[in-house]
């Protein structure tokens, strides 16, 4: 096993190049942000609203460390986070666009305990806004330019998912 630091959350600048994508962009009024905490990680949180044909909050950055020339195939991603009960999804866009295809990874992670969750590369699903693309191609981590959290599925309310790092994980077999 190889260990690739992609993201990690041990700054205030770590957090200060995530955006907001809500469903504001199609009349809804959740609303999102991503904030560091002194405690050393960020949280991702906000309020989800299925008022206005609402549901859905996100954030994402393109302020990904490119995966080291030579680094073996990528077989899974981790994330050291602490859940709040709710399911989130890890987001990856494979170009520079606002819009267009994503590969989503469902998690739920333990509430209030800092865990490592792992997400293999067959995880992944591609999605263009919350459809599946089932003839998209294959996830290929070497061309991952955008990386986001998203919570959806009618999980209306508060939410707060706090995160130490984001990985990527190689075999080296």
């Amino acid at each position: 096993m190889m260990i690739c630091d992609l993201l990690i959350f041990d700054a205030a600048d770590a957090a200060a190049s995530w955006t907001a994508v809500d469903d504001r962009v199609m009349g809804g009024v959740s609303h999102s942000g991503m904030r560091y905490d002194v405690a050393g990680y960020a949280v991702f949180e906000g309020t989800v609203s299925l008022d206005r044909n609402g549901g859905f909050a996100s954030v994402r950055s393109k302020a990904l460390t490119p995966l080291p020339p030579g680094f073996p195939r990528l077989t899974s991603y981790l994330l050291e986070v602490q859940g709040d009960g709710k399911r989130y999804k890890l987001t990856l866009r494979t170009d520079d666009a606002f819009d267009g295809i994503s590969y989503q990874a469902p998690f739920e992670p333990p509430v209030g305990v800092w865990t490592t969750v792992t997400l293999p590369l067959s995880a992944f699903t591609p999605s263009f806004r919350g459809q599946s693309v089932p003839d998209a191609p294959a996830l290929d981590p070497a061309r991952v330019r955008q990386v986001g959290l998203m919570i959806a599925d009618r999980q209306d309310g508060d939410f707060a998912l706090a995160l130490r790092a984001i990985r990527a994980d190689a075999s080296t077999d």
